[in-house]
Order: C-alpha cells, then sequence, then structure tokens
C-alpha cells in the first residue's frame, strides 16, 4: 500500500512538472512576452517599495532563520525563543520569515519581551501561513523570495541561523557571499547547533577550502557557531560595542 500511494504521489508530481514545462514552451509572440514582463516589473517593484518604507522605521533587528517544520517540543524552537527574547532585552527587534517553526518561535520570544516582531511572509502553494506573534504593522508578504531577502539583509545587524532546510541554507549563504563580495558591509553570522552544523562546515573546510581551494582561510572567520542563547547574543553585542547600527547597503 505504502508503495502505491508513494507512487500515486509520485505520478501527481511528475504530472504537474510536465504542465509547467509544456506551459513554458507554449509559443508566445513578442507583445505577449513584453506584456507580462512589464506587469512583473511593477508587482516586483510594488515589492521593494512596500518593504523599503515599513522596514526603515524597525530599528536595529536582527534576522532568525531555521525551519519552518521545527515543533514547539523541540530544543532549537525553544533556544530559538530565548535567544529571541535575550536579544530584545538587550536592545534589538527580530526579524523571521513570519512562518511557523522556528520563525515562529523568534516571534513569538520577542513578543514576549515587549520588542519588536517582525514577519517577512512568502506566498507558497504549502507550508507557510504567518504566525501570530508578528507585530500587526510589521507583518510584510511577499511573492518573491529575491525581493524578501533583500529586506533580511537590508535591515538586519547580524544573522541567527538555526538548524533549517534548503531556505536556511540558501539565506545564509546569501549573506555570506554578500559579505565575502564586500557587496555588504561585515555582520554577525552566528549559527546555532554544532551537532548540526559542524558536518557541513568539516565539508567546507577539508574539500571546498584545503583540497579545492574556492574560499579562502579568511572567509570562515565570517560564521560562528554556538549552542548556547546568552553565546550567541554576545557574540553581536561584542561586535557592535564600537559601531553604531545602521542599515548594510
Amino acid at each position: 500500500m505504502r508503495e502505491q500511494a508513494h507512487g500515486q504521489g509520485q505520478t501527481g508530481v511528475a504530472v504537474d512538472d510536465e504542465q509547467r514545462l509544456r506551459k513554458a514552451f507554449v509559443d508566445k509572440d513578442w507583445n505577449e512576452i513584453k506584456i507580462a514582463d512589464s506587469w512583473q516589473i511593477f508587482k516586483v517593484m510594488a515589492e521593494f517599495v512596500e518593504g523599503f518604507e515599513k522596514m526603515s522605521k524597525i530599528g536595529p533587528c536582527v534576522s532568525i532563520f531555521g525551519s519552518a517544520r521545527t515543533k514547539p517540543d523541540n530544543q532549537y524552537y525553544q533556544l530559538a525563543e530565548e535567544i529571541a527574547s535575550k536579544l530584545v532585552r538587550h536592545g534589538y527587534g527580530v526579524i523571521t520569515g513570519g512562518g511557523p517553526g522556528i520563525m515562529e518561535a523568534g516571534n513569538k520570544g520577542a513578543r514576549a519581551e515587549g520588542g519588536k516582531s517582525v514577519g517577512l511572509n512568502i506566498e507558497l502553494p504549502f507550508e507557510q501561513t504567518h504566525n501570530i506573534y508578528i507585530d500587526q504593522d510589521k507583518c510584510i508578504n511577499f511573492d518573491y523570495f529575491f525581493v524578501r531577502k533583500v529586506m533580511f539583509v537590508k535591515y538586519a545587524q547580524a544573522f541567527v541561523g538555526m538548524p533549517g532546510g534548503f531556505g536556511t541554507l540558501d539565506e545564509l549563504f546569501e549573506a555570506i557571499t554578500l559579505i565575502q563580495t564586500k557587496k555588504i558591509g561585515r555582520f554577525p553570522i552566528v549559527l546555532v547547533g554544532s551537532a548540526y552544523w559542524n558536518g557541513l562546515f568539516e565539508w567546507i573546510t577539508d574539500v571546498m577550502l584545503s583540497q579545492e581551494h574556492n574560499i579562502s582561510a579568511e572567509d570562515l572567520n565570517l560564521i560562528q557557531i554556538v549552542d548556547d542563547a546568552s553565546e550567541a547574543v554576545k557574540i553581536i553585542d561584542d561586535f557592535y560595542h564600537k559601531y553604531s547600527l545602521s542599515p548594510n547597503f
């Protein structure tokens, strides 16, 4: 039965993917393409305008990333909530992706301490609805991942990466790349959960750096891995001890 159900699910996905592919290859005349692209440009602009307008007023914040699938009884959910609460007590607001799991924990911790609780929600066909702990005037919905990522980076003074999936890795490596290439100023990137992250960074060190020489040794100094909420917040505080807080672009 399991194999049959699995096969049916795979067939449904395959049919959906095939329909998407066929639609992409349907011939369109030049006028249709221009009209569709023009409207898309306006949609992208609208998301940037709304994001800049709302985010420019939030003050110093830290972005917390992590899986939408993490449950409240999970140690990392509880750790994210604790980190968010401590960040608020140290004068920061909290930005998350606005959804459930680790994102909910971050907003919940910020709300519990009366701090700014920002949610940058993405419209997805599954899994994501905004959580109840976001400030009503600080919940922003996006259709485009790339616009949303600009808001995460531009208005955050640090990143805290909790265990997560592909989306978390996407956001993490986006930030590392922008700092490495000096497109933005350096800011703290703290990864929480050595048991989760160490294997990835052992591979980065052993293969990407030592074996293939695709990065420089100093690039690894951009990230710190911790297991304790107080240590995570201290790294951010220490970094800004000598600097004033400002957007990163």
